[in-house]
């Protein structure tokens, strides 16, 4: 609950601070006045848009602040915890800056937070009615909001399995749609696979094959030079024309350091060394020998190798550089084309899924229809009732549930065109994410009436009615606290007035009222009464809020019946008005 409202610099109020209470607080004051910077100021604690229009003339900036009372309102104790706020005593503070220049900060139990999270923060707090929300009464969106909330908790759950089984048929309608139009692409992308997997299966490459080849390829290219080449190396390391040679060479200077090896160790050790060499030399001549022995001139083989090469190229060309990434792109390929192959398996199981969650989604929208349809009887009833307390004893508001029915599709039709209708029952239907049904409310103002919609049957003062008729009865249905009505009494008069008065009175027994109103009616059942006054010094224009007493009460009643606070006849009005208030507050 709202304990106190302080407000700094915002339009013609310069500094005030409204205390509040449980029960209905009024507020008044003269044309111009600024009672609606009241209203300003809750949107402003609301998160609503700031405007630095608003901000009073020379002033930096505005300031509104809010004392929240949090005892019995856990979940907005915990949003304000979860916003790094603080809770002092139970209470919270919730405070909006607006500067000149159009700026705007948001602080929530001390802690600066973005304005969207003050927003939610608050949202649960206050339920702000004003004369545009009758305008918005009369789209038939929020009427069927208000007959949902109506419906309560047992609605709400069927509502919310619908809205869950319809977002899962659009992602799965959205999937299969994606699915089907690329079809074609998703063919011809497995087409080229299955192309390109063929031609390296026909070649059938091995790991490294590649390189092996052209290693072979060189020696049988040059077989002759590599044999001449050999044979000569051979013959230089071990002569068979008695020509000198390398080992013979060698053995010769280990045989003349051998001689001297007793003269000199040294000697003998290089005598040693040559030996090795000569072991060595004798091994390699023998691998040479071999090598040139191995060699052998080939045209068959080269041509063989040289096609094979030829046939590996033709696949690295298209696929990888190498044979090895050749073979990872098949190996790659193979997996797509797995996925490929199954997409006309894919497209049965979504249309399978498809049409599973179709009949679901019937099922619980006609379930959710039967809700809306009891909903609406109970709640036609109730307003009914409220408005023969609101001086229409002959109104009646009935709320209508219809569907709209669509042409069915074709019989090999796949539903996969936007919105195709649902098949709810033996009927095909409209249908949305709020189910399949048109909520509207029309009125019958007086006996004998046929009910028409509310735009078209209902006065400016009729829709005021009915609309605090309705939000009394969803009063129980809500868990906000507090109700702000901005001046919704406008078009209403006489004796009506005096019962809108006594209807608010008994919607503040059980939450609090705020309402800002021009009617003397209405004003004589508040709690508290705040009158919002003017002043100027001659060249500024302020205004204060004051909690008048019981005498305070009777002048501005006074004021606002007849013009004149003063007037003796119109302060005698005054009283007589408090007086039947009070009493009827006593017998209700």
């Amino acid at each position: 609950m709202l304990e106190e409202i302080r407000i700094s610099s915002l339009g013609v109020i310069d500094s005030s601070v409204l205390a509040l209470g449980p029960g209905l607080t009024v507020i008044t004051g003269e044309t111009g006045a600024g009672k609606t910077m009241i209203v300003s100021a809750l949107g402003l604690l609301l998160g609503g848009r700031a405007d630095s229009g608003a901000v009073r003339s020379g002033s930096r900036g505005a300031r509104v602040e809010g004392l929240v009372d949090a005892g019995a309102l856990p979940a907005f104790a915990e949003a304000v915890e979860a916003a790094g706020g603080d809770i002092e005593d139970g209470r919270v503070v919730l405070a909006r800056n607006v500067s000149a220049e159009g700026r705007s900060r948001a602080f929530v139990g001390g802690a600066s937070v973005p304005v969207s999270v003050l927003a939610e923060v608050a949202e649960p707090l206050v339920a702000v009615h004003g004369q545009s929300d009758q305008h918005r009464l009369l789209q038939p969106r929020a009427q069927r909001e208000a007959l949902d909330r109506f419906g309560g908790t047992s609605l709400a759950a069927r509502l919310d399995d619908y809205r869950s089984c319809h977002a899962r048929l659009e992602e799965v309608e959205a999937e299969l749609l994606e699915v089907v139009a690329t079809a074609r692409e998703r063919a011809r992308e497995a087409d080229l696979l299955r192309f390109g997997l063929s031609e390296i299966e026909a070649v059938a490459p091995e790991p490294g094959e590649d390189a092996a080849l052209a290693a072979e390829e060189g020696r049988l290219g040059f077989a002759d030079t590599l044999r001449t080449a050999a044979e000569q190396a051979r013959e230089a390391l071990s002569s068979d024309q008695d020509a000198p040679d390398a080992l013979a060479t060698t053995a010769a200077a280990r045989t003349l350091l051998d001689g001297v090896r007793e003269h000199d160790a040294e000697a003998g050790e290089l005598a040693d060394r040559l030996a090795e060499i000569t072991y060595l030399l004798s091994d390699v001549t023998a691998d040479v020998a071999s090598y040139a022995a191995r060699i052998e001139i080939d045209p068959a083989r080269l041509a063989t190798v040289s096609e094979r090469r030829a046939a590996l190229t033709a696949l690295t060309r298209k696929y990888g550089d190498t044979v090895d990434e050749v073979l990872a792109w098949a190996e790659r390929s193979s997996r797509r084309l797995l996925e490929l192959d199954g997409t006309d398996e894919r497209i049965e199981l979504l249309r399978a899924e498809r049409d599973r969650l179709r009949a679901e989604l019937a099922e619980t929208a006609a379930g959710l229809s039967r809700a809306r349809e009891e909903a609406a009887v109970r709640l036609g009833a109730e307003v009914s009732a409220e408005l023969a307390l609101l001086a229409m004893p002959h109104a009646r508001l009935v709320v209508t549930v219809r569907q709209t029915e669509a042409p069915a599709p074709a019989a090999d039709a796949d539903h996969l065109e936007a919105r195709a209708p649902l098949r709810v029952g033996e009927r095909w239907l409209r249908y949305s994410g709020s189910g399949v049904d048109e909520v509207e409310l029309l009125l019958a103002a007086n006996t004998g009436a046929e009910p028409r919609p509310l735009n078209k049957g209902a006065s400016g003062g009729e829709l005021s009615r009915v609309m605090l008729a309705l939000e009394v009865a969803l009063a129980g249905t809500s868990p906000v606290p507090t109700f702000v009505f901005d001046e919704v009494d406008a078009g209403v008069g006489g004796a009506a007035a005096v019962e809108v008065g006594r209807r608010l009175a008994q919607l503040a027994r059980d939450a609090q009222v705020l309402v800002v109103t021009h009617l003397p009616q209405v004003a004589a059942y508040a709690d508290r009464h705040v009158v919002v006054e003017k002043s100027s010094d001659g060249s500024v224009t302020s205004s204060g809020l004051s909690v008048l007493d019981d005498a305070e009460r009777e002048r501005e009643l006074s004021r606002m019946l007849a013009g004149l606070a003063d007037s003796d006849t119109a302060l005698a009005h005054a009283r007589e008005l408090l007086e039947v208030a009070q009493a009827a507050r006593r017998t209700d």
